[in-house]
């Protein structure tokens, strides 16, 4: 997924307007506090407006054709299959009911999706949630982000019933109602960013998240031993004794993924399911009052 590219600038704030300092109600003046200091600048930057703006309806067209048929090919293939086999396992399904709980409902949040219009991966990867959707009743609201989305790939992710996000939340939306984050090879940095968002116990147990393994990252600073890699990777080194991980490259896994390339006369190597989607895992977060989150912390 991509997920690097830069918020589109936006003109400068009056110098003026630049500081808006909160102070305390009249007759609270004698309670200790900070001032809070609001950059306006700060949260201009975060609203978002396509980059691309040139669209017409035989462009829009012409990618919902694409979305389409990928989504019928997913759909007809044995990774589809054995994916679904693997969400309906105990061991999975049971978790998303404990997440979803008496809300009914887990909304869908898909960070770092990358340019649906440009590469077959991102599709397939879209396709896998709206399949998802389609499947599970109680998968609420999708809600989609990347600052790369164009304003003919926002509406053809709206009609497919999507909503796309105006602001560019960095990855770091609280988890305040169950939430599956759909993330598959989004950079370490928005994993590290949701984390710490969301670093506190109610928050993380209301979270399920897919996407690159947490165990590989630990690995990696493990064989690197580099000190600025472990710092950027803290959150998730630190989270990962509460982690429950289940990766969907299992042994069935890698050979629905060969056998879907067999049925097409694919290049292996160059096969967009497999590069999609290896590597990618489901994390359960498995945390009550109990847990000591302050010693965890990074």
């Amino acid at each position: 997924m991509a997920s690097s590219a830069q918020t589109p600038a936006l003109d400068k704030p009056n110098p003026a307007e630049d500081w808006t300092v909160v102070l305390p109600r009249r007759g609270k003046q004698k309670r200790n506090f900070h001032k809070v200091i609001i950059h306006e600048r700060q949260k201009q930057e975060q609203l978002w407006t396509p980059a691309d703006i040139e669209t017409n309806p035989e462009r829009e067209s012409k990618l919902m054709q694409k979305i389409q048929t990928c989504i019928r090919k997913l759909e007809s293939s044995s990774f589809w299959l054995k994916f679904l086999d693997q969400l309906q396992t105990p061991e999975i399904f049971d978790r998303f009911l404990k997440a979803v709980g008496s809300e009914g409902k887990m909304q869908m949040v898909i960070y770092g999706i990358g340019s649906i219009e440009s590469y077959e991966p991102p599709r397939l990867q879209l396709s896998l949630a709206i399949l998802m959707k389609r499947m599970f009743s109680w998968i609420g609201e999708v809600e989609v982000f990347d600052p790369v989305i164009s304003l003919a790939e926002s509406r053809v992710l709206t009609a497919l019933g999507c909503s796309v996000l105006t602001v560019n939340e960095q990855g770091r939306r609280q988890a305040l109602r169950p939430t599956m984050f759909f993330m598959p090879h989004c950079d370490a940095e928005l994993y590290e960013n949701l984390l710490e968002a969301n670093w506190r116990h109610d928050l993380l147990s209301n979270m399920t998240l897919f996407g690159n393994s947490f165990e590989a990252y630990e690995q990696h600073v493990s064989e690197c031993k580099i000190l600025k890699l472990a710092d950027s990777r803290k959150h998730i080194l630190a989270i990962r004794q509460f982690v429950k991980e289940l990766p969907i490259d299992s042994r069935k896994q890698i050979v629905a993924i060969r056998q879907f390339v067999k049925e097409r006369s694919i290049d292996p190597f160059s096969d967009d399911l497999f590069r999609s989607f290896h590597g990618s895992s489901w994390h359960f977060f498995d945390i009550d009052s109990h847990s000591n989150l302050c010693d965890a912390k990074p």
